[in-house]
């Protein structure tokens, strides 16, 4: 586009347009309304939310879509029971990573859900802090996971752990064409909002 946006970014450009028609960005169409809105005829998408206030923030948001809902739960302790009632499911795990054990629980959540279906493919968000716990929460996936894709969108040298340094996308069994579109979203968030030393590294193991 004319202000250097790549096209995935253009596509999320519109969409936040879309919630905004006078203008501006003061709504931000998160992952769930982006997953909701993108289902395929007799797809749905159910979110697990623990905090009572944000589950509610979630329903409101996903108001209107019949083929999406908000759970109060623990999603982790949920999600396998979810995916299993169908083949091939897309788990979106996407914690706050205020509790120390998340990291744990979500590369052990989706170790289980892949043990359980080989065909779901399940992609983790998480901050990038410091290299010591990024690279324990991959050791924790491989050879345990499955072919999985990493894309880092580092804003920064990964030096000081009390600084929100970036974050990654961690997919198991990605999708076809998945590392090619996170080249170009993370370059894109790398080199438009990244400082001295920020980039993007997109590596599959």
């Amino acid at each position: 586009s004319a202000d250097g946006r790549t096209p995935l970014m253009d596509a999320l450009a519109d969409e936040v347009a879309a919630l905004n028609p006078e203008g501006g960005a003061r709504f931000y169409p998160g992952s769930p309304l982006l997953i909701a809105d993108a289902l395929t005829p007799g797809g749905r998408y159910v979110g697990f939310e623990l905090n009572p206030p944000v589950r509610a923030m979630l329903a409101e948001a996903l108001t209107g879509r019949a083929n999406a809902e908000a759970r109060e739960g623990d999603g982790y302790a949920a999600v396998g029971a979810e995916a299993a009632t169908v083949r091939g499911p897309l788990v979106l795990i996407d914690p706050p990573f205020e509790k120390p054990d998340d990291y744990i629980r979500s590369a052990e959540t989706a170790i289980s859900v892949v043990r359980r279906d080989p065909t779901a493919t399940v992609a983790i968000w998480t901050p990038l802090k410091d290299l010591e716990t990024f690279d324990g929460f991959i050791r924790r996936l491989q050879g345990k996971a499955g072919p999985t894709l990493v894309a880092e969108a580092r804003l920064r040298p990964l030096t000081n752990p009390m600084k929100m340094n970036g974050c990654a996308m961690v997919v198991v069994n990605p999708p076809a064409g998945a590392e090619a579109a996170a080249t170009e979203i993370c370059g894109w968030v790398a080199g438009a909002l990244g400082e001295a030393g920020g980039r993007a590294e997109v590596w599959t193991f």
